[in-house]
């Protein structure tokens, strides 16, 4: 189901740096709190006041919603103009938001395994939370520890932390899927939630489906409207159709898509 959006100016209830490029961003915006599934994706006007440049939005996945404080949050890492004029963004100023936008992650399953890459953690934070009381899992990915400041965020909603560095300063050497098998063999899952750069989706969507755990995936994707106008953002589907990401997903279950 596709609920309804909104274009709100959100006052920002502050900023804050996670490393050297990242950085998690709230901001009120009671009609979006109110509405928002994990999963879905705001879409955020980049461009100085009274100015069309940059002239597109950026899509930032939700992160986490605070329904008591009717707060929205995002994180994103700073890649070029617009989203470095995001970093300098203080308390008190406005944002143009649209959304919710897309479709969101399923809950189901009793016993649910949360898998992230890079960036593509963002959205897990929310699930996590949603998915409790379950005993929640999650499998998190990045390059060095530095990167891997998303431990601290689901300590206290996950059950089980496991986690994979690519130069193995944090965690186990290499990458999320690297160590999936081991773990589904040792723990009983009946559903994951996966998250992260393209190659480790079609890895992890692999691995459910070989042992028949139902599997869906968040797709990244670059797109200019966010409502399924301009068909910038589509996929291809197993059914030899084209999904748009912006309004079909971006969750999938990966037997559509993968």
């Amino acid at each position: 189901m596709i609920l309804p959006k909104t274009v709100v100016r959100a006052v920002i209830a502050g900023q804050r740096k996670l490393s050297n490029d990242v950085y998690e961003l709230v901001f009120a915006a009671p009609e979006i709190a109110r509405q928002a599934v994990p999963g879905q994706f705001v879409h955020v006007r980049v461009s100085e006041p009274d100015s069309a440049d940059p002239l597109l939005r950026r899509p930032l996945s939700i992160a986490d919603v605070d329904r008591q404080h009717n707060t929205v949050s995002v994180i994103y890492r700073v890649v070029g103009r617009g989203t470095a004029r995001l970093a300098k963004l203080q308390a008190q100023e406005n944002i143009d938001c649209l959304g919710p936008l897309g479709r969101g992650f399923t809950l189901r399953g009793e016993r649910p395994l949360l898998i992230g890459g890079g960036m593509g953690i963002a959205p897990l934070q929310y699930l996590a939370k949603k998915l409790c009381p379950r005993p929640v899992e999650i499998l998190l990915g990045g390059r060095t520890r530095e990167e891997m400041f998303w431990q601290d965020m689901f300590a206290s909603i996950c059950q089980d932390i496991h986690i994979t560095t690519d130069d193995g300063s944090l965690g186990q050497r290499g990458v999320a899927p690297d160590v999936l098998p081991d773990l589904l063999e040792q723990k009983s899952f009946d559903m994951i939630y996966c998250c992260g750069p393209h190659p480790m989706l079609v890895s992890v969507a692999k691995i459910a489906q070989g042992i028949n755990i139902p599997c869906q995936v968040s797709l990244e994707e670059y797109m200019a409207c966010g409502i399924g106008a301009c068909l910038s953002c589509t996929c291809a589907a197993k059914d030899g159709s084209r999904k748009k990401i912006c309004t079909d997903g971006p969750v999938f279950w990966a037997g559509e898509v993968i």
